[in-house]
C-alpha cells in the first residue's frame, strides 16, 4: 500500500499527469489550417547569399582570381610617375601578379580574402656626377593579403646599372621606395571592389 501512495504522489507531480488532468482554463489546443496562395504570397522570401542550393547559408567559397589578377595588373599598370629631387621614375609593367582571391559565404555572411606577390618593372633616369645615369629593375612585394597593407614592404633589384657606387644605389632605392604609397592606394581600390563583388 506504501508503494502505491508514493507512486500516487509522484504521477501527481509529474508534468505528464499534469497535462491529462488540463481543465478548461488551459490554452486550447493548436488547429490545423490550410494555407491559400496569398498566404504564399505575403511570406517575404528568404535572403540568402550564394548559391540556390546553399539556402542554409553554410560555406560557400567563390574563386575570383581570374578578375583579380586582371583588376590588379590594371589598377597597377596606371601608376604615374614620380620625380625625385635628382631623377624620375615611372613603372612600366606588372612582370608577376600570382596569388589567390576568394569569397566565402559563411552563414549568410559574405567574406572576402586574397593573397599576392607582385613583380612590377620599373626604368628612371637620375643625375650621378652631373651626368644622367639610366637605371632599370624590378620592384618586387613578396606578400600581401587582405587587410595588411599598412604592414607593405617592397624589395628593389637593378638589372641595368653602369658604374654606380653603394651610395648611389642606395639613394635610388630611397627614392623608389616612395611608390609604395600609390601602389597602397591602387591596392585599397583593390580591397573595396573585390568586397562589392
Amino acid at each position: 500500500m506504501e508503494e502505491t501512495a508514493a507512486a500516487a504522489a509522484e504521477k501527481a507531480t509529474s508534468y505528464r499527469y499534469w497535462v491529462r488532468e488540463a481543465t478548461g482554463d488551459a490554452a486550447p489546443l493548436p488547429a490545423p489550417r490550410k494555407i491559400d496562395a496569398a498566404d504564399l504570397a505575403a511570406k517575404p522570401a528568404p535572403t540568402t547569399l550564394g548559391s540556390v542550393w546553399n539556402k542554409a547559408g553554410t560555406w560557400e567559397e567563390k574563386n575570383l582570381n581570374s578578375w583579380a589578377n586582371g583588376r590588379i595588373k590594371d589598377l597597377l599598370g596606371s601608376l604615374d610617375p614620380l620625380e625625385f629631387s635628382t631623377g624620375k621614375a615611372s613603372v612600366y609593367e606588372v612582370s608577376k601578379c600570382s596569388g589567390d582571391a576568394f569569397l566565402v559565404t559563411v552563414r549568410n555572411k559574405k567574406r572576402v580574402g586574397y593573397t599576392y606577390e607582385l613583380g612590377l618593372k620599373f626604368k628612371g633616369e637620375w643625375l650621378i656626377k652631373e651626368e644622367n645615369k639610366k637605371v632599370k629593375g624590378y620592384l618586387d612585394i613578396p606578400e600581401f593579403s587582405f587587410g595588411e597593407l599598412e604592414d607593405l614592404e617592397v624589395q628593389i633589384s637593378f638589372t641595368d646599372i653602369k658604374d654606380l657606387s653603394s651610395d648611389n644605389k642606395a639613394q635610388i632605392s630611397k627614392d623608389l621606395k616612395s611608390f609604395l604609397a600609390p601602389i597602397r592606394e591602387k591596392l585599397r581600390k583593390f580591397e573595396e571592389e573585390l568586397k562589392d563583388r
